[in-house]
């Protein structure tokens, strides 16, 4: 079984992957600041997307988009916000995605849920 961390990662690199199938460029990964972390950010259909990974090997706790609640979704925003300021790309076309995967039997499946409501 798989440590929750562990889990978290091999989630992290399976959306990296994905995202690079679907010709994304990944500009950071794990991009930390105060007021939060962005797990991917990526280039891709005219947009800078700020990309949130969710991971779960079982339904049990709810699915992962429900883990993104009001509070991580302020996080994520804000520090997008910085990120934008930190690079000088405040004119940039904006979206907010998350990306679930599923786990189960060692396999995989990815749902990508683009421009989430922030």
């Amino acid at each position: 079984m798989y440590k929750k961390h562990e889990i978290g990662k091999l989630g992290e690199q399976l959306a990296e992957n994905y995202l690079i199938q679907n010709h994304y460029t990944i500009l950071e990964k794990n991009f930390m600041c105060k007021q939060g972390e962005i797990d991917i950010i990526a280039f891709g259909e005219n947009y800078l997307v700020f990309i949130e990974v969710k991971t779960r090997s079982s339904l049990l706790y709810g699915k992962p988009i429900d883990s993104v609640n009001n509070i991580k979704q302020k996080h994520l925003y804000k520090s997008a916000k910085f990120y934008l300021y930190l690079h000088n790309l405040e004119n940039y076309f904006v979206r907010f995605d998350v990306i679930e995967v599923y786990l189960y039997n060692n396999k995989y499946k990815i749902n990508h849920i683009k421009q989430i409501t922030i």
